[in-house]
C-alpha cells in the first residue's frame, strides 16, 4: 500500500498539530525531512519512541518537532507509522503536509489511517465505527458506550450469536449427508431452542437501540409558550448565559435557537421557539408557525406559561398541543403573585413544574422530571452492551425477520436444507456488522464519514 499521510488534528491554531503518515516508505519519506538532534539510525529506533529534532526544507528549519514512531506490526493500522508534533499554527502544519506530499506520500482519505487498521486486521467494523462515535461524543456517558464498542463489546456478542447459527448449520448438514440415522426430527427440536435462544438475543440488542439513539441524538426538546411567559430566559437559565434576546417587548424571538445540555450524561437538545400567538407580522407569523412544528416533532416539550397571568385561548392552544405528546409543564414567575388557574393545566395530566427564571427556583426540579420520563439514569450502566448504530440495529431486524421464517419452515415440516438457506441468511447478515461479509460499498461510505486525519 502507498504511503499516506494528513494533518490529525483540528483546522485552527493550537499549542500542537499532529501530521501523520502510515504506510511501507513512512521511515524513507520521514528521514528525507526530519534531521534528529542526535542521530539514530531507524534500525535503532524502536517502536512507541519520540525523537527530538527539526523538520527542514533544503537545510533551512521548518520548525522544531517531536516524532513519535511506531512499527509494524505494533501500530494504529499496523504498518510503519509515525506523528509529528510540530507547533498548531496552521501554515506550519500544511507546509509540512506539504514536505510529506513531495517527498512520496499521498494525501488520505478521510478515515483512511481507521479503514487501514480494519483492513489489516486491527478491528473489526463495529470497532471501526466506534472510533468515529467516541470523536463525534457530546456527552461522558455516549463517549463511555462507544468506548465499550470499540474494546469490542458489540462484536463479541454478534460473534457468538453467529458461532450458535454455524453450528446449527453444521447439523442439519450431519442429518442431510446421513438421512439413514432419521436424525431430522432431533435436529428440528434442537434447531427451534437456539433459534429461540438468539432470537431472545437479538430482541435484547434491538430494544438497546432506544436507549442507543438517545445516547447518541440527544432529547430533542422544544420550548413553547406566549410571548413574554420567560421561553427564552429559561433558556439562558438552563445554559447559565445569555445565549437568547431577553426584552418585555412582546414577539422578541422569531426563530428558533438551538443548544445542547446534559442531564445524567444524557444529551439534549434544547429548542427556543417564537411565542405562541396570533401574530400580525409576516415573519412572526413564519415563527409561530415553525414553533408548532418543532413542538409537534420534539421528543419532550417544555411548555412554559406566566403564573402571574390568567389563562387566554393562545395559553389553551398550547395545552392542546401538548396534551397527546411527552410534556412537562413549567409555571414560571412563582417570584411573584400566582394569578394562574392551576385546575385547568392539571387536566392535561402532564407534570408540572413551577420555578422562577429570575431566582432560578425550581430549575433542578425539571431536571429531575425529564431524567424521570426518560429513565436516564438507567440508561447505559456497567457492562450493558448498547445498539446505537442505525446500520446495526437494521441488520439486527433483518436477521430476526429470516430467523422467524427458519421457525416457520420447521413449524411448516418443509425439508430440512431449506432451513438452512434462512440460517445462512442470518449468518450473512450478522457478518455485517462485525465487517466479515461486508461490501467494499458499504465500507467505503462508512469511511467516508470520518474526519481526515484519522
Amino acid at each position: 500500500m502507498s504511503t499516506i499521510t494528513a494533518i490529525s488534528t483540528a483546522p485552527g491554531i493550537g499549542g500542537i498539530g499532529i501530521i501523520r503518515m502510515s504506510g511501507e516508505n513512512c521511515f524513507e519519506i520521514l528521514e528525507k525531512i526530519f534531521k534528529q538532534k542526535k542521530y539514530q539510525p531507524i534500525e535503532e529506533i524502536k517502536g512507541y519512541t519520540i525523537k527530538y529534532g527539526n523538520i527542514v526544507d533544503n537545510n533551512e528549519v521548518i520548525d522544531e518537532v517531536l516524532v513519535s514512531y511506531f512499527k509494524a506490526p505494533n501500530s494504529y493500522t499496523k504498518e510503519n507509522m509515525c506523528e509529528i508534533n510540530s507547533h498548531g499554527g496552521i501554515v506550519i502544519m500544511n507546509k509540512i503536509l506539504d514536505l510529506c506530499l513531495k517527498n512520496g506520500a499521498i494525501l488520505a482519505e478521510p478515515g483512511e489511517f481507521t479503514k487501514r487498521a480494519f483492513l489489516n486486521g486491527r478491528m473489526d467494523l463495529s470497532q471501526a465505527e466506534a472510533v468515529i462515535d467516541i470523536i463525534n461524543s457530546k456527552t461522558e456517558k455516549e463517549a463511555k458506550i462507544s468506548m465499550e464498542q470499540l474494546k469490542g463489546n458489540l462484536s463479541e456478542k454478534i460473534t457468538k450469536i453467529r458461532k450458535k447459527i454455524i453450528d446449527v448449520m453444521s447439523d442439519i448438514e450431519a442429518t442431510i449427508d446421513y438421512p439413514e440415522y432419521d436424525l431430522e426430527e432431533v435436529t428440528n427440536q434442537r434447531i427451534l431452542s437456539v433459534l429461540e435462544e438468539v432470537d431472545k438475543l437479538l430482541n435484547s440488542l434491538e430494544k438497546s437501540f432506544y436507549n442507543g439513539k438517545i445516547l447518541r441524538e440527544g432529547i430533542s426538546t422544544a420550548i413553547i409558550g406566549r410571548p413574554n411567559a420567560g421561553k427564552s430566559s429559561l433558556l439562558n437559565v438552563i445554559l447559565n448565559e445569555d445565549r437568547a434576546i431577553v426584552t418585555d417587548i412582546e414577539g422578541t424571538t422569531r426563530d428558533s435557537i438551538e443548544e445542547y445540555i446534559s442531564i445524567d450524561g444524557i444529551p439534549l437538545k434544547i429548542i427556543d421557539t417564537a411565542g405562541i400567538r396570533n401574530a400580525n407580522d409576516e415573519v412572526e407569523k413564519i415563527g409561530v408557525q415553525k414553533a408548532i412544528e418543532i413542538a409537534k416533532k420534539s421528543d419532550v416539550v417544555i411548555a412554559i406559561f406566566d403564573s402571574n397571568r390568567d389563562l387566554n385561548d393562545e395559553d389553551k392552544e398550547i395545552l392542546d398541543l401538548v396534551k397527546d405528546k411527552n410534556a412537562i409543564i413549567i409555571l414560571n414567575k412563582i417570584d411573584l403573585n400566582k394569578k394562574i388557574n392551576i385546575e385547568e393545566i392539571k387536566k392535561v395530566r402532564k407534570p408540572i413544574v413551577e420555578i422562577s427564571t429570575k431566582t432560578k427556583e425550581g430549575i433542578e426540579n425539571l431536571y429531575d422530571e425529564i431524567s424521570k420520563m426518560f429513565k436516564l439514569k438507567e440508561i447505559a450502566n456497567d457492562g450493558e452492551t448498547i445498539v446505537s448504530n442505525l446500520r446495526h440495529k437494521n441488520i439486527i431486524i433483518n436477521s430476526r425477520r429470516n430467523l422467524e421464517k427458519a421457525r416457520e419452515t420447521i413449524l411448516n415440516n418443509m425439508p430440512i436444507d431449506i432451513i438452512s438457506t434462512y440460517l445462512k441468511e442470518i449468518i450473512e447478515e450478522l457478518g455485517k456488522i462485525t465487517g466479515e461479509t461486508v461490501t467494499e460499498d458499504v465500507i467505503s461510505e462508512i469511511f467516508s464519514k470520518f474526519c481526515l486525519g484519522k
